[in-house]
């Protein structure tokens, strides 16, 4: 997401940095083409409007003019105003007694249902137990969805069929999670493929009927434009507290985050990062804007990092890299470890500066690299993985055909990964250029 976004703006900014001091003149224009990819990104034209209008006003004032890096007082300022426009960080008020009543909203297909059990499984990391309440009845595969999701998370589902109205259900859900002492109640309402009045009704007598702390818009990033007048329309009515965004990971524009925040005016509590029940990351507006404008995300990197690697492995593989002693046999742990962690992608969106060497890359294309990579290993023995110098012609012809790849691309592994070692060996001592290597064993 935001990937068109943040080619377009680099370009803009890269035009100023030759510009050297700037006139208004040059700051009109560049704004112009921000304007553009703003929009080009499907983010609401009063939006942009807005957000460009602040922009001009500080950049042709005094605090650029008399910079000596007027470029980079400008993209500081983008950056400030983008900021302001996604919002302060905010997370779910479950304040006052038990159990606290959060309430998931959103047209058909958004994804409520898989958040419901996202959002359960992030609830339990924080020591809350949840109760999951089917309270579609519209669409009986829904019920069975949420019942599967929450025998693979091993959290509780109230369901009664599609029979009872909603309002009935969660009337009856409440008085379980009373008596059992739960934490917060989840209420997976009903969607349609458009807002209607007999939704809305029905959401409003849920609303009235279980008193949510949190009504939860969950949007589609890829919605685009639409996006705008299905925020509006939900929180004219049922009063929204929050919006939880699905789909980022995919080909989304990413205008709808910006505008459904400036249009409700509530804040973006969660990003759903992926179809797996664990990917459903805290919304980070500093984080966002820097990803935005190509500077890349160090701290959501760590944090990922943290959760899913083994931190005595990787102390142990550091000292190896450092040495430039680490082997296939090291080398396809790590790869294992990395694919953990998500698309590749993703993480070298997240490294400043990597963010334009990944503009030819694609979640598949990379997936599909690094399952021939790890292919081409699992098919050597394990002497071969610990001293590859072993593998004449004929043990090669054997891997290719056990991997299913050719002998040259056995060769093309072995040539980057005999770089590789080099690299690290010079990054040990001061040296440079690890990128260089990674991206030669993606091409």
């Amino acid at each position: 997401m935001f990937e068109n976004l943040q080619n377009k703006l680099n370009a803009v900014f890269d035009k100023l940095a030759s510009r050297g001091k700037l006139t208004e003149a040059d700051v009109d224009l560049a704004l112009r083409e921000v304007r553009l990819a703003l929009l080009e990104a499907d983010v609401n034209y009063k939006v942009a409007k807005e957000l460009i209008g602040r922009v001009r006003e500080r950049a042709v004032g005094v605090e650029v003019m008399r910079s000596l890096t007027p470029a980079q007082q400008v993209v500081k300022i983008v950056y400030e105003e983008l900021l302001r426009t996604l919002g302060e960080p905010s997370r779910l008020d479950l304040s006052g007694p038990s159990p606290h009543v959060v309430m998931l909203v959103g047209l058909q297909g958004s994804g409520k249902t898989t958040t419901a059990g996202k959002l359960a499984l992030t609830l339990r990391k924080n020591n809350k137990r949840a109760l999951m309440v089917a309270a579609d009845t519209y669409r009986p595969a829904a019920v069975t969805q949420l019942e599967v999701i929450g025998r693979q998370l091993d959290v509780p589902v109230h369901s009664e069929g599609t029979k009872i109205a909603p309002p009935e259900i969660v009337s009856h859900a409440l008085q379980r999670a009373r008596e059992g002492a739960y934490d917060v109640v989840i209420l997976d309402t009903a969607g349609r493929l458009q807002i209607s009045d007999d939704m809305m009704r029905e959401l409003e007598e849920i609303k009235a009927l279980a008193r949510p702390q949190e009504i939860l818009l969950v949007a589609d990033a890829m919605t685009g434009q639409e996006a705008v007048n299905v925020a509006r329309g939900f929180h004219e009515r049922v009063g929204l507290t929050g919006l939880i965004l699905t789909k980022v990971d995919g080909d989304a524009r990413g205008g709808a985050a910006i505008s459904m925040r400036e249009v409700t005016g509530v804040p973006i509590k969660y990003l759903g990062a992926g179809e797996k029940l664990d990917a459903l990351e805290p919304f980070h507006p500093d984080r966002l804007a820097t990803r935005i404008l190509g500077m890349g995300d160090v701290l959501s990197l760590v944090e990922r990092a943290n959760e899913t690697l083994d931190r005595g492995e990787a102390e142990k593989m550091g000292r190896k890299l450092v040495k430039g002693e680490f082997n296939l046999e090291d080398f396809l742990k790590q790869l294992q470890q990395i694919k953990k962690m998500g698309p590749l992608t993703q993480i070298l969106e997240m490294i400043p500066g990597m963010g334009r060497l990944t503009q030819d890359l694609t979640p598949e294309v990379t997936d599909k690299q690094l399952g021939r990579v790890e292919a081409i290993i699992n098919s050597m023995t394990r002497d071969e993985r610990l001293e590859p110098r072993v593998l004449n012609g004929s043990r090669k012809r054997r891997v290719a055909r056990g991997s299913g790849t050719t002998v040259e691309e056995v060769n093309d592994l072995l040539g980057q990964f005999r770089q590789m070692q080099r690299l690290m060996k010079q990054l040990g001592s001061g040296g440079r250029g690890m990128r260089g290597g990674l991206m030669d064993l993606l091409r």
